[in-house]
């Protein structure tokens, strides 16, 4: 039969090689070896041991065993070099020694003994001993070599480990070799075209280069946690036709000096050997930080790896084809000189996700969960404002656990809305409470809700529970209508009332003060001090009093005086004091309402939007 040219190609050894075997590597485990080797020694001295261990036959003189001998009481002599072993014929055995060098047949013709009328035999151990001397010879000179060789190869490794602390630790992708792509990334559309761009740059230079355009050298991500920097990284390196390089602030840190700076120059070196390439620095604040330009006794370790960085980045030798991405939640801790064009050019800025992103990353994370077709998924986007990318991904994992644990066979409204507060508040917690402690809390959230729903400029509100969650006793969760990017005085003023309504209905009610107000009183003079000291929003004029101090200063002087800080003080307690006669006001002019909201919450224990709007009508537009 004829073979067609791949078939032949397949039947030469080289094509056997090739496609149909793989080749063999053998590997020596010296480890093993010595192992093996003793253990067989082991089992010889062991046998050796038990050899001695055993019965062995009665000795007796030369000269009796010649007795022996002629009166015919031996069946057989055997000998083993100068030891006679005798077989008597009643079956026992007995051993003599004869002088050495000397023939036993001669002694027995010497004594009137024909030899021929015996029954004799020798053994012959001369391939036993020299087998046995060899291996005394040998076992004990492999041991010891053996013991050299690990010894110098341990020495060797403690060497190579102590000189391998200069090299990077970076994490090395290919293309092909993470599954992330733009297109599993969603709520970070301005920042995944910036960095698409520079994707496409690596890939395709020219037809960027003839326009006279250069590669960007750096690009930093700036955002909270949870909103998708690692994630976005993922994706260039998924994305990238180009080595891709990961490495975390903290591993260039160890306690040898030197080292963090040592890894900087190998990372850009290992990059650039292979350019073009990208490099990740996830952390970057970690060695980023501002240079301290106050006294001190020598430099910084972490301040060496920064100035490492700066040259790598923007050196005397510039790198065309080395692109560097940083991720960073704290980019006013950055240096300057790191943020400066020519090293970071780009900053991306990744922010919570809009209702368009968040309905974009929940399309995303159900793939391959099944939902029931009664979820909303335009609300559940508006009822999660200011959940991350990663908030949401944690909300559908609770929401898949909860239908789950209940035999569901998919996931239902009530499961997201349910894993939503989770992720939000905690879990529900059920404290054993008298009948006080729950009219009180009762009449708290029923004072905040209530406030929020009679103020004019406050969302709607979502949700009103007297379940306990994490460490509250309950909660009052407010539904924005729309995302919003700046908030009013006015807004501002009234959210310092939702906050004060629950004391407020608790002073009014059981005219009496408890210490369930004690978070919402926090939150309150927080937000009262950043309006008048960072907004401007009081009667001291539209000037920050923040703090203004480098802390990296020779002299720190604090800017604001002691008598503008007693000013400061005094509008911070006018505008609470503000909010709380506003609320007292409202919920004393609407104490019935104020009542069936709380009997109501008495019995249900939570109620939804439309539940709640029932006992207190419908909200106005805000």
């Amino acid at each position: 039969m004829a073979l067609n040219k791949e078939e032949k190609k397949l039947a030469t050894p080289k094509g056997l090689v090739n496609k149909g075997f793989k080749k063999i590597e053998v590997k020596i485990n010296l480890k093993k070896i010595l192992t093996w080797v003793l253990v067989v020694f082991f089992i010889f001295w062991l046998l050796g041991v038990l050899a001695n261990f055993t019965i062995a036959p009665k000795e007796i003189s030369f000269s009796q065993a010649l007795i022996d001998i002629k009166n015919e009481s031996v069946e057989e002599i055997e000998i083993e070099g100068n030891q006679i072993n005798l077989h008597y014929q009643d079956q026992s055995l007995a051993t003599a020694r004869k002088e050495s060098g000397e023939s036993l047949v001669a002694i027995l013709q010497r004594e009137g003994i024909d030899p021929a009328q015996l029954r004799i035999s020798v053994k012959d151990e001369t391939f036993s001993r020299v087998w046995i001397d060899i291996l005394l010879t040998i076992i004990p000179l492999v041991l010891i070599g053996g013991f050299f060789y690990y010894t110098f190869k341990q020495a060797r490794g403690a060497q190579d480990s102590i000189f391998s602390f200069g090299k990077s630790k970076a994490r090395q992708f290919f293309k092909g070799k993470q599954d992330t792509n733009f297109a599993d990334v969603a709520g970070v559309d301005e920042a995944k075209r910036e960095l698409e761009e520079v994707v496409d740059f690596l890939k395709h230079p020219g037809k960027y280069r003839r326009l006279g355009a250069r590669t960007p050298k750096g690009v930093l991500l700036v955002g909270p946690p949870g909103t998708g920097k690692t994630l976005l990284a993922r994706a260039v390196a998924g994305e990238a036709n180009v080595p891709f390089y990961s490495m975390a602030g903290s591993e260039f840190m160890e306690m040898l000096v030197g080292v963090g700076s040592a890894r900087m120059r190998d990372l850009f070196e290992t990059a650039k050997k292979n350019a073009p390439a990208i490099i990740f620095i996830d952390e970057i604040e970690s060695i980023g930080r501002s240079r301290s330009r106050a006294v001190s006794g020598g430099h910084d370790e972490r301040e060496q790896t920064l100035n490492q960085m700066l040259v790598e980045m923007d050196g005397f030798s510039p790198n065309d084809n080395v692109v560097v991405i940083g991720a960073s939640n704290r980019p006013d801790l950055l240096d300057q000189a790191l943020l400066r064009p020519g090293r970071f050019d780009r900053r991306v800025v990744l922010d919570m996700p809009d209702i368009r992103g968040r309905g974009a990353i929940l399309k995303i994370h159900a793939e391959g969960k099944p939902f029931s077709k009664s979820v909303d998924w335009e609300k559940v986007a508006k009822q999660t404002v200011g959940f991350s990318g990663a908030d949401l991904e944690n909300m559908l994992n609770e929401a898949a656990i909860l239908a789950a644990r209940q035999n569901k066979k998919a996931i239902e409204m009530e499961d997201l809305e349910e894993a939503a507060t989770k992720v939000k508040l905690g879990p529900q917690r059920r404290r054993l409470q008298s009948k006080r402690e729950r009219e009180i809390a009762a009449y708290h959230e029923s004072g905040h809700a209530l406030i929020a729903h009679l103020l004019p400029n406050v969302d709607p509100i979502g949700r009103v529970s007297i379940v306990a969650r994490g460490l509250t006793l309950g909660h009052t969760m407010i539904s924005p209508a729309h995302d919003r990017t700046q908030e009013t005085k006015t807004r501002l003023v009234e959210k310092l009332s939702v906050l004060l309504g629950g004391r407020a209905a608790e002073e009014l009610i059981f005219t009496e003060m408890t210490t369930g107000a004690a978070d919402d009183i926090s939150k309150a003079n927080k937000l009262a001090r950043s309006m008048v000291v960072d907004f401007g929003m009081g009667s001291l004029g539209p000037i920050t009093w923040g703090d203004q101090n480098d802390e990296d200063s020779w002299l720190a002087v604090d800017p604001v005086s002691p008598k503008m800080k007693a000013k400061i003080d005094e509008e911070i307690a006018a505008l609470i004091k503000q909010a709380y006669q506003k609320s007292q006001k409202l919920l004393s002019k609407n104490r019935p309402v104020l009542d069936r909201l709380a009997q109501e919450l008495l019995v249900k224990e939570t109620l939804d939007q439309n539940e709640f709007e029932k006992v207190v009508g419908k909200k106005g537009r805000s």
